[in-house]
């Protein structure tokens, strides 16, 4: 399946489409399907930036975008981080503002007749976007949460990422590698040398992050690698095949 192709591959953060870009696209499905990234602005180390959880639900996203005919949107970049609110830089909203942010972009695709939204996150602590999705299916619109947590094993395994998801809670290999290849360019010096592993964290929604890691690294960031950061962006577009045929059955 082909959508937006090498165009959605030049995008940085904001897609370039026109507005005769979005009736040209809409004009070849039956379906329309919008692709909404949500990440944070969070610290993610001495070395990754805070933008990290946004630039890899927009790297998510574009792959999505290049495989399918989705209407790909700009980023929501700033959610729920309370829990790095320890370090310097790190911004957050309350859950009920980015609920209601999604809700209002839910409610004005429908109004231009993109009747579904699938929410690419970022970010672990957005927890919120799980009963955004689930309270929109229960009413019968058309909304998915994605990647899922097997998505991500199912990537993890196919790119050869050697941390469990577990212990690559932030920071860590996944995300070193998808900025790897992603965004080479933003990485600073430090990754190498910054592993740091706390598996039982039962207490973080009390502690926050700061009560388990000093440096704000929870995983092994010396494992990544640009070719693993392209596996994984590779297997999650295919791994999103299944959420479209659903999404767009019997439409």
């Amino acid at each position: 399946m082909n959508g937006s192709g090498s165009r959605t591959a030049a995008y940085g953060l904001v897609p370039a489409d026109t507005t005769e870009d979005v009736r040209a696209r809409e004009a070849g499905v039956s379906a329309q399907v919008a692709v909404l990234p949500v990440g944070s602005f969070e610290q993610h180390g001495p070395y990754l930036p805070l933008a990290t959880d946004t630039l890899v639900a927009c790297a998510v996203a574009r792959e999505i975008a290049a495989a399918y005919p989705v209407h790909l949107l700009p980023p929501v970049t700033i959610a729920c981080s309370q829990e790095h609110a320890a370090w310097p830089g790190t911004v957050s909203i309350s859950s009920v503002t980015l609920h209601a942010v999604v809700r209002d972009i839910a409610d004005s695709l429908r109004r231009s007749g993109v009747g579904t939204l699938v929410v690419v996150n970022g970010h672990g602590g957005n927890y919120v976007l799980g009963n955004v999705v689930q309270e929109s299916s229960a009413r019968g619109e058309r909304m998915a949460l994605f990647p899922a947590a097997e998505d991500w094993e199912a990537a993890r395994e196919r790119a050869g990422v050697l941390t469990s998801l577990l212990t690559d809670m932030h920071a860590g290999e996944i995300e070193t590698s998808i900025l790897l290849h992603a965004h080479p360019e933003l990485i600073r010096p430090g990754y190498e040398t910054s592993d740091f592993v706390a598996d039982d964290r039962r207490h973080l929604l009390t502690l926050g992050m700061a009560g388990y890691t000093e440096s704000g690294v929870i995983g092994r960031p010396s494992l990544g690698s640009a070719e693993k950061g392209k596996a994984l962006l590779a297997s999650l577009a295919d791994s999103f095949g299944a959420y479209f045929s659903l999404l767009t059955a019997d439409s």
